[in-house]
């Protein structure tokens, strides 16, 4: 009996011993983490100042009539009420979902396919050579890019000439001037410079998926075609996330694009939220208004991402 006291008793000391130094610590490691939050506090300042403060700033003014000189003349919801009922700004809402065909869904489909096809390349040269040319719009800044493909789309640019010379001439108009084809020809630009970054992103994500699955799905007499969807397509499934968030984050807010190649034009064909909001707010000086488009085009681009975001996890 003494000795089952004097053990149980040496064993509380033990554990009383085990845990004191873990009380001793707990001091030190609050203060760590408040000494954590020192280092982020430069960090913090700089993002309150220049994303914080411009956006309560721009939710402040929305609900103003104001030119951004005289005095400001409180509206209420009127400026978001525009937004949905006028039909020119409404539309650039409606062009910008229409964007995200040829900013996302040609991009991630076509940088699928190469991403495939670069991956069968045996040879490191070829390969890489592929990567570089996927890459090279990437380097390019996007007002470049517009005002290389202004001059391509002109009535005598490369792409009519293209047209006739393969005997589709009467194809030939003047894309950016045209009502019905100039927002695809805008969108044409934006395909092509999303593709590259997209191709790349999938085939990074490709190098991570073991070569076991794809043996293995030989072995089961699984042809190109059925090793995509069952293996390549599932093991993509975060780098596609990716893709699509970039891609679509862009198709909301281009402004770049569209505003060095038609700005808007002809007439609101081409029209988007980033050019209007530029518009209204430096041509027009409507900044309530501009401030309420804004802050429906963040709110637009959030409900669209985040579901996206829950899509595209890992299960």
């Amino acid at each position: 009996m003494t000795l089952r006291i004097t053990t149980a008793s040496r064993l509380r000391g033990e554990g009383a011993a085990a845990r004191s130094p873990r009380r001793l610590r707990s001091p030190k490691s609050r203060r760590g983490g408040w000494s954590g939050w020192l280092f982020a506090l430069p960090a913090l300042a700089v993002y309150a100042t220049f994303c914080l403060y411009p956006v309560l700033t721009a939710v402040q003014y929305s609900f103003y009539d104001w030119d951004g000189i005289g005095p400001a003349t409180a509206v209420g919801l009127a400026n978001y009420v525009r937004v949905f009922t006028e039909p020119q700004l409404f539309a650039s809402i409606e062009h910008s979902f229409i964007l995200i065909i040829f900013f996302t869904v040609l991009p991630v489909s076509l940088a699928l396919v190469v991403a495939s096809i670069v991956r069968e390349i045996r040879s490191r040269v070829l390969g890489g050579v592929a990567r570089t040319l996927m890459f090279l719009p990437q380097i390019i800044p996007g007002a470049a890019a517009a005002i290389a493909w202004t001059w391509m789309y002109a009535p005598n640019g490369a792409v009519n000439q293209l047209l006739g010379a393969v005997g589709l001439g009467s194809l030939q108009t003047a894309w950016l001037g045209d009502f019905t084809w100039a927002l695809p020809a805008v969108g044409i630009i934006g395909t092509w410079l999303a593709t590259g970054l997209c191709t790349l992103l999938l085939l990074s994500g490709i190098g991570k998926i073991d070569n076991a699955l794809y043996e293995a799905s030989v072995l089961d007499g699984a042809n190109r075609i059925q090793q995509f969807f069952a293996v390549t397509l599932p093991g993509l499934r975060r780098e596609i996330g990716v893709c699509v968030t970039i891609t679509v984050i862009t198709a909301l807010a281009s402004f770049d694009v569209v505003f060095m190649t038609t700005q808007g034009g002809p007439g609101y064909s081409t029209m988007v939220p980033g050019v209007q909001v530029y518009q209204l707010a430096f041509t027009q000086f409507q900044i309530g208004q501009a401030s309420a488009l804004a802050i429906v085009l963040s709110l637009l681009v959030l409900v669209v991402i985040v579901p996206l975001q829950w899509l595209f996890r890992e299960k």
